[in-house]
C-alpha cells in the first residue's frame, strides 16, 4: 500500500477471483500510527487477532495499532466495474495533539476478468466504510466485538482469580530544562514519558544478565511501584498547568512464578489524553475490561468478562479511560512492557517485569535444572570422561 498520491509503479494492487473467500493477514508495522482499515463495499470477517483466534464477526473496518495483527476473511461478492477494481485504505486513529503524518495508504484489488490496468492518479474516492481520523466510537465498539473462541479445542485459560493487582498510570511528562541548555518542548520543557511517574531508563548492563546471575546493582532495581505514588483525577487534570516532572530510573516488577497477575493500565491527561497500545513481552494476556474515565476498584471488577475475553498481547488502552488486563505469569525471565508508540517508548513510557523461576524444571532460566539442559550436561560430562581415558591410554 501507498499514499494517495503515489504512482501507478508504487501503489500495490492485488488480484482476486470473484467467488473466492481470502485471509488477509494485516499488521501495523507503523512506529507511531494507529490505523482504521477498509476495503470498499467489502464485509471483513475477523477470524484472529495477535495470533489466536476469535470469535468471527462481521464488521466494515478494522483499528489496528502499531504491534497489533488482525487477520480477516474477505469473499470476492461484487461486481466490478470496467476497471475491475476496489481500493483499500488505512488512515490515522488521531487522538494526539503531537504533529503527525495524517497521509492516507490505499492499495486496490483487481477482480480478474477486467481488462483494464490503468489506476486513476492521485486516486481520491475512498472507501465510505473507512472511519473519520477522530472516530473512537468506531474504535470502542471494534475492540468490544473481539471475543476468544473459549472451545473445547481453543479454551480461554483467563484467571479467574487473582493473587496480585497492579494500577499503572501511563503519562506524557514535560521535564524542566536542565540549567543552561536549550529544550524544544512546551513551554521551553523536554518531553518524558512515564508509567507510575517511573521513567524508564535503560542501563548500559542486560537487565536478564544481572537477573540470571544474581548481580547486584545501584540502578536496576525490583521495587516497581504497584500503583500511582499519588492519587488523583487520573484524566480530569488539567493537561498543562500540572507538575509533569518525573523520576528517572530502572525499577522493576517482580513476581513469582504461577503469579495470576492483574494490571489495570491507567491513562491521564497531562498534556492530552491519549490512546496508548501497550505491549508486553514474554506473555500473551486477556483483556476483561475496558472504560472512559477513572478506573474503580470497588466496582468495575463487577464487570469484567472472565468468561471468553479477547486475548492478545498488545492492547489499546483507551483515550481517556483504562484496560484491566490479567495474565499466568509462567514465563521466566525479564520481559519488557512498553508503549507501541516509538516516541514514547523513546521518552521513558516502559517498565520491566521479573517473572522468578519456578520450582519445576522447566519453570527456570538455569539451563542446568531444565530437562535438555540436564542432557546437555551429562553429555559434555561423558565427552570429558571418554576423552580424558582416551589420552591417559594415549599416554
Amino acid at each position: 500500500m501507498w499514499r494517495a498520491t503515489s504512482t501507478e509503479a508504487d501503489t500495490f494492487v492485488q488480484a482476486i477471483e470473484r467467488g473466492k473467500t481470502y485471509l488477509l493477514r494485516i499488521i501495523n508495522a507503523a512506529l507511531n500510527q494507529e490505523l482504521f482499515f477498509s476495503v470498499a463495499n467489502h464485509t471483513l470477517t475477523v477470524v484472529e487477532v495477535d495470533a489466536v483466534y476469535t470469535k468471527p464477526f462481521r464488521t466494515t473496518a478494522i483499528m489496528i495499532t502499531p504491534g497489533q495483527t488482525t487477520n480477516v476473511l474477505l469473499t470476492a461478492n461484487q461486481f466490478p466495474d470496467s476497471t475491475g477494481m476496489f481500493v483499500m485504505a488505512a488512515r490515522p486513529y488521531l487522538t494526539s495533539v503531537f504533529p503527525f503524518d495524517n497521509s492516507t495508504t490505499i492499495g486496490f484489488l483487481k477482480y480478474e476478468g477486467t481488462f483494464t490496468k490503468q489506476i486513476i492518479s492521485p486516486y481520491t474516492s475512498l472507501p465510505r466504510t473507512l472511519p473519520r481520523m477522530e472516530d473512537t466510537t468506531f474504535a470502542s465498539t471494534f475492540f468490544k466485538n473481539l471475543r476468544s473462541l473459549a472451545s473445547a479445542e481453543y479454551p480461554c485459560n483467563v484467571p479467574k482469580r487473582i493473587d496480585k493487582r497492579v494500577i499503572v498510570t501511563i503519562s506524557l511528562n514535560l521535564q524542566d530544562c536542565p540549567p543552561n541548555k536549550t529544550c524544544k518542548g512546551y513551554k521551553g520543557k523536554r518531553f518524558f514519558a512515564s508509567m507510575n511517574n517511573q521513567s524508564f531508563v535503560r542501563p548500559t548492563m542486560s537487565i536478564l544478565e544481572c537477573h540470571y546471575r544474581n548481580l547486584s546493582t545501584n540502578t536496576i532495581t525490583s521495587d516497581f511501584p504497584d500503583k500511582p505514588p499519588h492519587a488523583f483525577d487520573y484524566t480530569g487534570v488539567d493537561p498543562v498547568t500540572q507538575n509533569m516532572n518525573t523520576e528517572f530510573g530502572t525499577k522493576l516488577l517482580a513476581v513469582r512464578y504461577g503469579t495470576k497477575l492483574e494490571i489495570v493500565l491507567q491513562d491521564t491527561g497531562f498534556l492530552n489524553v491519549e490512546n496508548h497500545p501497550i505491549h508486553v513481552h514474554g506473555h500473551n494476556f486477556f483483556i476483561v475490561a475496558k472504560g472512559f474515565g477513572n478506573f474503580n476498584a470497588a466496582k468495575d471488577p463487577a464487570h469484567y468478562n472472565l468468561v471468553d475475553p479477547q486475548e492478545r498481547n498488545t492492547v489499546a488502552v483507551p483515550v481517556g479511560g483504562w484496560a484491566a488486563i490479567r495474565l499466568n505469569a509462567d514465563n521466566p525471565g525479564v520481559w519488557f512492557i512498553h508503549c507501541h508508540l516509538e516516541e514514547h517508548t523513546t521518552w521513558g513510557l516502559a517498565m520491566g517485569l521479573i517473572v522468578k523461576s519456578g520450582q519445576g524444571p522447566s519453570q527456570c532460566l538455569d539451563e542446568a535444572k531444565r530437562p535438555i539442559g540436564r542432557q546437555k550436561q551429562l553429555a559434555k560430562k561423558e565427552a570429558v570422561e571418554i576423552t580424558g581415558v582416551g589420552l591417559l591410554r594415549a599416554i
